[in-house]
């Protein structure tokens, strides 16, 4: 199952969730598409250069809950079978969005905007941390080219961090479907987290964590988001069904929701936005699930080959379906009702991450928009298909991805609304 990069970046192959960052004409995850590497080295890893650089130190910020304006849950709590109430994946995930809002409004509040600070000026750092920055971006460029174009719109600084991300979140998620991954054990990815704690204290291991340990040494980003992804790489080496849907968000938002919370604090919001910062969080993390349950949605048949049903037990039972239809590779009338109403799910999470995309800095508007729109395009492509997500794999032609482009770049001209619906402060 592939991550996708989200608002800056988003889940399975092909596109970027969060606020996106996608491959748009190659329509490939940014962060990373797993089902895209499957077969091909990542050679990228060969190349980067370990470098000695244990002077960084970033700078940690105190978060502070916010309590006013909640998100809306849909269920915050859940029945145990033995009656106890247990607190359900949304509200596990609000939780952690609320702790990242309050980060960067807390960023906000102190300087009135997210402007970076400048480079230490260590002896002989900087020229490594240029060399280390300009192997992500190549990094980037290679395996998400129009993505990478779409970066050059933003300022270096957010551009350069924008690289490091996209570079880190490949290289986890490459951990479980890279070249090694029948190599890959729960203590590998233990000893995955502890560099990625290494890096966050200032510590890198080499060239390319080197630059995610500036980038977030400057930025007011939280470890946290990141921890949660190489979760997501755990549960798919132990886990293959999902019961319900709670299972499901939860495992969509940490192999791609993360991804929008990493990005938002470099993607930056409009100074002129009068939602919440929580809001527009809340905006890219929908984003992230949207594309994570596209991804599922289209690669249903190449999963089942693996052994793999990434869609909800019980209401698999409740369309009278089971593992053995999906398996078997059959479109029936059953399978096409199940899919609508799969399809409608996954257009709601778009619909909610797009009253938040004008709240993001202008320059960051395009890339996301592109993201969304042509995202949401393959499950057009599903139902075009007949739901045949079996032995026919939706994608967006490069003829209306081109097509796309132009109108994603008119909707990213559009600035924040006073007014915005669903979004406005109290």
């Amino acid at each position: 199952m592939s991550v996708a990069l989200v608002w800056v970046v988003s889940p399975k192959t092909e596109v970027c969730a969060g606020f996106g960052v996608v491959d748009l004409l190659g329509c490939r995850s940014l962060v990373s598409s797993r089902s895209a590497a499957r077969g091909r080295s990542s050679n990228y890893h060969a190349r980067a250069k370990r470098t000695s650089m244990q002077n960084w130190n970033p700078r940690c910020y105190k978060v502070e809950r916010k309590k006013r304006d909640p998100f809306p849950v849909v269920s915050s709590m859940i029945a145990t079978p033995v009656g106890e109430m247990a607190i359900s994946s949304e509200q596990k995930v609000y939780d952690v969005v609320l702790k990242q809002a309050a980060l960067v409004s807390r960023q906000l509040r102190s300087g009135g905007d997210l402007d970076v600070k400048p480079d230490i000026a260590l002896p002989g750092t900087l020229g490594l941390l240029s060399e280390a920055y300009d192997r992500c971006g190549e990094v980037c460029a290679e395996y998400a080219k129009t993505f990478y174009l779409g970066t050059l719109l933003m300022t270096p600084e957010r551009r350069r961090a924008i690289w490091a991300i996209y570079v880190w979140c490949r290289r986890t998620d490459e951990l479980v479907d890279g070249p090694n991954a029948s190599h890959i054990t729960p203590t590998a990815l233990d000893r995955w987290e502890s560099r990625l704690e290494d890096l966050f204290q200032g510590r890198p291991f080499d060239m390319l964590d080197a630059a995610l340990s500036d980038t977030v040494a400057k930025f007011p980003i939280d470890i946290q988001p990141f921890k949660d992804m190489i979760e997501g790489m755990r549960m798919d080496l132990k886990k293959s069904r999902y019961k319900n849907f709670d299972e499901l968000y939860l495992y969509c938002y940490y192999v791609a929701g993360t991804v929008g919370l990493m990005s938002v604090p470099v993607m930056g919001i409009a100074p002129e936005s009068k939602v919440t910062t929580e809001s527009v969080y809340n905006a890219a993390l929908a984003l992230g699930i949207a594309n994570q349950l596209t991804n599922i949605l289209r690669d249903v048949g190449e999963d089942a080959s693996r052994g793999r049903v990434y869609l909800p037990q019980d209401e698999l039972v409740q369309a009278g379906l089971s593992d053995e239809d999906i398996f078997a590779g059959r479109v029936t009338e059953k399978w096409r009702n199940f899919m609508k109403k799969q399809i409608k799910r996954a257009r709601m999470f778009f619909d909610e991450a797009e009253k938040g995309v004008t709240e993001l800095s202008s320059a960051s508007r395009w890339p996301v928009w592109a993201s969304l729109l042509l995202y949401r395009q393959i499950l057009d492509e599903i139902e075009a298909n007949d739901y045949n997500n079996f032995t026919k794999r939706a994608y967006v032609s490069k003829a209306k991805k081109i097509l796309a482009l132009p109108f994603a770049y008119g909707k990213s001209l559009v600035s924040p609304s006073k007014s915005a619906a669903g979004l406005a402060k109290a």
